[in-house]
């Protein structure tokens, strides 16, 4: 190979390598400004939505499929600026669909339990849940996961799917909930009083819905203890607070009227040997 040849080849690469290396610098402005321009396009969206008061778990929910589908377009147009047909891109994704489907079928459940969750709306961001095995307040609805913070402030992600196909309690979407108690007191106190006693206790909290009822009832003869129901209606946001609240105060009251609330125990009997 002559001198003439070498330098021939050489500058055909170095002519190609000029124009692969614009095309990938353009193709890689094109990903970081499109990615960037995604971003800023999205957050417009969400402060507009919250705005004008959408509800969050939409907001949420449809911000980041316009995300990730403006994403998809700025990847596209990338690979395109490269040189590489999209068409035929599509084309093999189109082919391999089936074995993408198959390989991705937890995620595309988690999609479409996603969609469903929105549609329904069985919770919302801010609600106290107990749902697909965790319980905390709505952080987040996702496209493939809710996200729950728990009242010790832990981050719990829920696979949606886990949500839709399992019970979920929500505690948020009444306005007032019962708080039931069950008191145990010994055999030997006497009933009336005991239920006087507690009456008392109860109609002395100004949290209490009284107009609502109060049920005092005996609800069980248990095997070292006779049970009383305690039951009686509150605001939503006044449940913990007065559940433990009256806990304390039965247990002061009842140690001063001297009513027993007994133990488990267990009596030894010795016999002596004849």
């Amino acid at each position: 190979m002559d001198q003439e040849n070498i330098e021939e080849i050489i500058q055909t690469l170095a002519t190609n390598g000029i124009d692969w290396g614009g095309k990938i610098l353009f193709a890689l402005a094109i990903f970081f400004i499109g990615k960037w321009l995604a971003k800023k396009i999205t957050d417009l969206i969400r402060r507009t939505m919250v705005s004008r008061n959408v509800d969050p778990t939409l907001t949420s929910f449809i911000v980041n499929i316009i995300y990730y589908l403006a994403l998809a377009f700025v990847v596209i147009a990338a690979l395109t600026k490269v040189g590489i047909q999209t068409a035929s891109l599509v084309a093999v994704i189109g082919a391999a669909g089936l074995a993408i489907g198959l390989a991705l079928q937890g995620s595309l459940s988690n999609f479409a339990a996603g969609v469903m969750l929105i549609l329904f709306r069985p919770l919302k961001v801010g609600d106290f849940v107990e749902a697909g095995g965790a319980m905390g307040s709505v952080k987040e609805v996702g496209i493939f996961n809710s996200i729950l913070l728990t009242p010790d402030n832990k981050t719990i992600v829920v696979p949606n799917s886990n949500i839709t196909s399992e019970n979920i309690t929500n505690f948020s979407t009444q306005d007032e909930r019962r708080v039931d108690l069950v008191i145990g007191v010994s055999y030997e106190a006497d009933v009336k009083k005991v239920k006087e006693v507690l009456l008392e206790i109860v109609n002395a909290d100004e949290r209490i819905l009284t107009e609502k009822g109060i049920t005092i009832g005996l609800l069980e003869l248990a095997d070292s203890s006779v049970n009383f129901a305690v039951r009686q209606w509150v605001k939503s946001s006044d449940y913990w607070g007065v559940y433990f609240d009256l806990m304390e105060n039965i247990k002061l009251r009842l140690d001063a009227e001297g009513i027993e609330i007994p133990y488990p125990q267990m009596d030894v009997h010795l016999d002596k040997p004849e």
